[in-house]
Formats: C-alpha cells, sequence, structure tokens
C-alpha cells in the first residue's frame, strides 16, 4: 500500500487484529485507521475492491495482483464420486473452480526471506 503523501510504501498496523482471519470488516477498521478515510468510505472501498475481483472471475477473466497473486478460473471436468457412507457411485457434475496462486514476492514474505513489508 502507498502512502498518499509520497511513492514510498507505508506499512498497515495489522498487529492489533486478534482473530485468526482477517475480514472485510477489520479491512475496513484498517482503511479509516491508517489512511484516514472515513468508515463509509473505507467500507465501501474494501466492497468495491471485492466486488471488482468477483465480478472478473464470474466472466472468466483472471485477477493479478502484483506482488500478491493470482486468482484464475479453472473449469473441472465431470467424474465419478463415491458416497463414503454407503458406497453408492455418484455422478459430479462439471463446475468452474476458483484457483490461487501465491507470487513469488509473497511466498518469501512467508518464508521469511524477505523483510519488503
Amino acid at each position: 500500500m502507498f502512502n498518499p503523501q509520497g511513492d514510498r510504501p507505508m506499512e498497515l498496523a495489522v498487529e492489533s487484529i486478534d482473530s485468526p482471519a482477517l475480514t472485510k470488516a477489520q479491512l475496513a477498521d484498517l482503511l479509516f485507521d491508517e489512511i484516514g478515510l472515513n468508515k463509509r468510505e473505507a467500507k465501501d472501498m474494501v466492497d468495491a475492491f471485492f466486488d471488482l475481483i468477483s465480478q472478473k472471475l464470474v466472466e472468466g477473466e483472471d485477477v493479478k495482483l502484483s506482488g500478491f497473486g493470482n486468482f484464475q478460473i479453472r473449469t473441472k471436468a465431470p467424474r465419478p464420486g463415491r458416497n463414503p457412507r454407503t458406497g453408492e457411485l455418484i455422478p459430479i457434475a462439471a463446475r468452474r473452480v476458483v484457483t490461487f496462486h501465491a507470487s513469488s514476492k509473497l511466498k518469501e514474505l512467508i518464508q521469511g526471506e524477505s523483510s519488503e513489508f
């Protein structure tokens, strides 16, 4: 994330988040606390961001977030399945799924090989 006053990256204080998952509400709170957007603007920005990503994926387009990763739509072929309780064969229909592949930069951060953030 870039500082509105310049081109250098700014750090967000996410250490205060105690839950095991980062929620959209928490992202909006971080935008409110760290950037100074009002709460409504912060919520609208987070919602618009995820709506845009969802819309592009529904349309079949890949979404690439530089330095973070790629979301891609993959079509899975129909296949036979099995009910684990009865052993009965059940056909599984073809479907589209979203896959995520982390960028090498994100993988390095996770492994502790980079201190960019």
